[in-house]
């Protein structure tokens, strides 16, 4: 068995039973530090890995993506699910190829969502939007890896929080192969506990980047599976803004008090 299939055996063994908390690394070092702390699976964020090389999230290219892929699953022991945003191509066939190219990478999981980046269309017509996910879970079945996929429905991201219409594409994203079912931006215990009864016994991933929930709390309304997209590095983002301002604005440096030993992190016994 290779070390990508123990990944994708143990990551199902994840969504099997229980509710985890699948962390969101942006960079090798955040990823070793977060498998330190004990979690069993990681995800990337496109948002994230956007900000740390000074783009904002969804301007990243596709090599750039494959690349973080590579590094993130060489740097750690645990299952990576990839946030591999619309597969960085419109049409269904192109999808296919480049999630075949994800899968190359090593990664465990892959999520394929449903928005566009056009204001004005923001998510993609329910018939494509479904084909992309189903040729993603082709492409992967050829690769003969049983990566999981995870179907990405954007809505309330996008300004279309439709919980109806979400919960159509979902239940569709899940009769053409997707494992897992994903819609961000759910604010209320009615909305998520709406999502985890149309799944249908489909492991539900619960964006949580406010503190409207908790982790047990999520896990008695029948959420497998946590993640939290881009807010970490937001938390880092503020540190490091705040410090970095009171400097310019006023030359001083209480920011600096009680910083945690980094290399301590990293320094195994």
């Amino acid at each position: 068995m290779s070390v990508q299939d123990e990944r994708v055996e143990a990551f199902r063994k994840l969504h099997a039973e229980g509710c985890f908390v699948m962390p969101n690394p942006w960079d090798v070092g955040t990823a070793v530090a977060l498998e330190e702390m004990g979690f069993k699976a990681l995800a990337t964020t496109s948002a994230g890995h956007a900000w740390s090389v000074g783009r904002a999230d969804n301007q990243l290219e596709l090599e750039q993506a494959l690349e973080h892929l590579r590094a993130v699953c060489s740097a750690v022991e645990l299952p990576v699910n990839a946030d591999f945003e619309g597969g960085f191509a419109v049409e269904p066939q192109q999808v296919a190829a480049n999630v075949r190219l994800a899968v190359a990478t090593g990664i465990a999981g892959i999520s394929i969502e449903d928005s566009t980046d056009d204001e004005d269309e923001p998510l993609y017509g329910f018939e494509l939007a479904v084909e992309r996910v189903r040729v993603a879970r082709q492409a992967i079945d050829e690769t003969g890896t049983g990566v999981l996929l995870t179907g990405r429905s954007e809505g309330f991201v996008v300004g279309r929080p439709d919980l109806e219409e979400t919960i159509r594409r979902l239940k569709a994203f899940a009769e053409v192969g997707a494992d897992c079912l994903y819609a961000p931006r759910l604010t209320t215990t009615e909305q998520v506990s709406a999502v985890v009864a149309a799944a249908s016994r489909k492991p539900v991933n619960l964006l949580v980047n406010e503190p409207f929930i908790t982790v047990a709390e999520a896990a008695s309304l029948g959420v497998r599976r946590i993640s939290v997209g881009g807010t970490l590095a937001r938390t880092a983002w503020r540190g490091f803004l705040v410090a970095a301002q009171e400097i310019a604005d006023h030359g001083t440096f209480s920011s600096f008090d009680g910083l945690p030993d980094v290399d301590a992190v990293f320094t195994k016994p």
